[in-house]
């Protein structure tokens, strides 16, 4: 936290975040869920209004007030695209707030369906930009919405101690985010988690530009599909008929086989999406980072190291708020989680990867409660820094009073012959120091090594040696590590390249290829073999046609030599002695990412004839010399 500050020394998340089931903490070993679900009903009353706002459209909202009237309790106010059901004054959620230990220790709960949205009233905008000039009544936006709901619940909700806090995770996270904008007096606290930021350049459905296929499609249908508003009730899931994404993808076809087959123009957003393939002003004005200025409750923004979703939205808030409002109570927290698992279980492991240590019982209990509890219900003593932070590799906790930590330096690894990865800049010189291998969009490298219908959480982290196997991936691998290296921060790939084609994507993954004498899990039920894994611990896709302006695509010159350059979200993990660094390169990643025809057009309305095989050559002369840029920690000597 600022230093001027009082002393500051469905069983998971499913897609956007659905209800969560309760888990047991260390607290309630013997309570079960379903009497955790009796609990609540036993200790709180439901309530349902229709919270007019300032333009006189109403806003459903259940609220779930403690029975114990001995005190005023603090508002914690929740808003939601996706429902706050079960809907009713007699029907409970089987949980009620950020998790089982804020229920025990009470608060007035109260959970919104947006605008637009199941319940509400008005219409439903897609991540509704942020007005900063209002200059009437009918001039609303996400914050004006917050701040009229604050207002009311104050002034009519019995029993309440005049605080309120705010908390959301992905889409709801982006409501949070929103409601700390020009914020009602009363909102002291707010905690935007994996909150949706960007939806071009870094979350759920671009990166860099390239369109995450995979994710994007379960999401439009599921949430995009038009619905008689105001409802209760959301579309079925789709029946792929198929367990194999792969498949499903590779018989699609072009993008334009979206609206031909599926969804037939009735989904709005992916019309309005389609129609605006660059970085223009439809995206910009969606920028959450836009209106996060002057920020006057405390915000402890949440995200999760390997979140396959929304992993550029919490550190590009917390990098925002830290520029913009300077004088601001403004923390970090990022753990080993995949999207909202700090909310769902222990967070002890995720596919493969062991943590060693209930991560999110830790969080949940030693930063989130105390956190809120400390902003509204005044309880002294709160010791959390500016950012904890979960280290990978080493998995412990750290504490830093900024991040990434001052203390980091730039070290470059270099690309060489014969798949070597140092330190040292090469000493080649001349283009024939280059790599090459054959990218066919009809083959392209699958993402994960076995099938899944759709984006899975454990590909942030899966195996890698089935990839490196491909001939149109390549394989770039230090020597043993004599020593521990940590990396803290963002992580640049530098690549000079060339194309037969006249478009490309990049994807460049860096990988923790562990020792060949790594023990197995015990018990190992699934037979998983760790010696030598190939931990992934960061990759992303660059749509080349936008190396140079994501607001203006370029084509390449075939044949020319180009510098391809982006950023690639922050990690904190240690390469452990005895362990190697590897990156790969590739120019496909699905279905993930949509198959680039490696032709220049405008890959939404591309024909079948656009998409073409591309000879791709990386360069690693002292010239041109392609490199992954870390940025390191300084270990302490043992």
């Amino acid at each position: 936290m600022r230093k001027n500050a009082l002393s500051f020394s469905v069983a998971a998340v499913l897609l956007f975040c659905s209800p969560l089931v309760a888990q047991k903490t260390d607290k309630d070993k013997e309570e079960t869920p379903e009497e955790h679900a009796t609990w609540i009903k036993a200790n709180y009353t439901k309530y349902e209004y229709m919270i007019p706002m300032r333009d006189g459209v109403k806003l459903f909202t259940s609220i779930y007030a403690p029975k114990d009237d001995s005190k005023p309790y603090p508002i914690m106010l929740t808003r939601t695209p996706y429902s706050v059901s079960p809907y009713g004054v007699n029907s409970y959620k089987t949980r009620i707030g950020p998790s089982r230990e804020f229920a025990k220790d009470l608060f007035i709960f109260a959970y919104q369906d947006v605008r637009g949205r199941m319940g509400s009233e008005g219409e439903f905008v897609n991540v509704r930009p942020y007005k900063p000039v209002k200059s009437g009544p009918q001039d609303i936006d996400e914050t004006t919405d917050t701040y009229d709901t604050v207002d009311w619940l104050v002034k009519n909700v019995a029993n309440n101690n005049g605080k309120a806090g705010q908390w959301g995770i992905s889409y709801p996270g982006f409501y949070a985010a929103m409601g700390a904008i020009d914020a009602h007096p009363a909102m002291k606290a707010s905690s935007p988690q994996a909150p949706v930021t960007d939806w071009f350049i870094g979350d759920d459905f671009h990166h860099n530009g390239a369109f995450y296929l995979a994710h994007a499609f379960r999401f439009f249908w599921r949430f995009g599909m038009p619905v008689d508003e105001p409802t209760r009730e959301a579309p079925k899931q789709f029946d792929f008929k198929t367990p194999d994404g792969y498949e499903f993808y590779m018989n699609l076809g072009p993008l334009t086989n979206l609206n031909e087959k599926y969804f037939k123009n009735q989904v709005p957003f992916w019309n309005e999406m389609s129609k605006h393939p660059n970085y223009d002003d439809y995206w910009k004005e969606r920028d959450l980072r836009v209106g996060l200025k002057n920020i006057k409750p405390a915000i402890m923004t949440v995200g999760g190291w390997f979140d396959a979703e929304d992993l550029f939205g919490p550190l590009k808030v917390y990098e925002t708020i830290e520029k913009s409002s300077p004088g601001a109570q403004n923390m970090l927290v990022m753990g080993p989680w995949y999207h909202g698992q700090w909310a769902g279980d222990d967070g002890d492991t995720m596919g493969n990867v062991p943590f060693n240590a209930k991560t999110s019982l830790f969080y949940r209990e030693k930063i989130e409660l105390p956190f809120f509890k400390h902003y509204l219900k005044d309880e002294a003593g709160l010791d959390l820094p500016d950012a904890y932070v979960f280290e990978t590799g080493t998995n412990q906790w750290r504490r830093y009073d900024t991040w990434p930590p001052k203390a980091v330096a730039k070290k470059t690894l270099y690309f060489h012959d014969d798949g070597k990865l140092s330190f040292d800049p090469p000493d080649e010189t001349g283009n024939a120091a280059h790599d090459e291998y054959i990218s066919d969009p009809a083959k392209p490298v699958p993402f994960i090594p076995n099938i899944s219908i759709g984006m899975t959480r454990e590909h942030m982290l899966d195996d890698q040696r089935f990839a490196g196997s491909r001939t149109d991936v390549l394989v770039y691998m230090t020597d043993l590590l004599e020593e521990d290296i940590t990396i803290a921060g963002p992580i640049t790939p530098s690549l000079h390249v060339s194309t037969t084609g006249t478009d490309s994507d990049w994807v460049v993954k860096l990988i923790d290829v562990y020792s060949g004498d790594f023990p197995d899990p015990d018990p190992n039920p699934a037979g998983v073999q760790m010696g030598g894994y190939q931990q992934l611990v960061r990759g992303e896709a660059m749509r080349g046609k936008f190396r140079n302006s994501f607001e203006k695509a370029e084509p390449f010159e075939p044949g020319k030599v180009t510098k391809v350059e982006f950023i690639m979200p922050d990690a904190y993990h240690t390469f452990r002695r005895g362990h190697r660094i590897m990156v790969q390169v590739q120019s496909s990643w699905f279905p993930l990412v949509d198959r680039n025809p490696q032709k220049f057009v405008d890959i939404y309305n591309a024909k079948k004839e656009d998409f073409q095989k591309a000879t791709q050559r990386v360069y690693r002369s002292k010239q041109e010399p392609s490199s992954v840029r870390l940025t390191v920690l300084p270990r302490p000597k043992p």
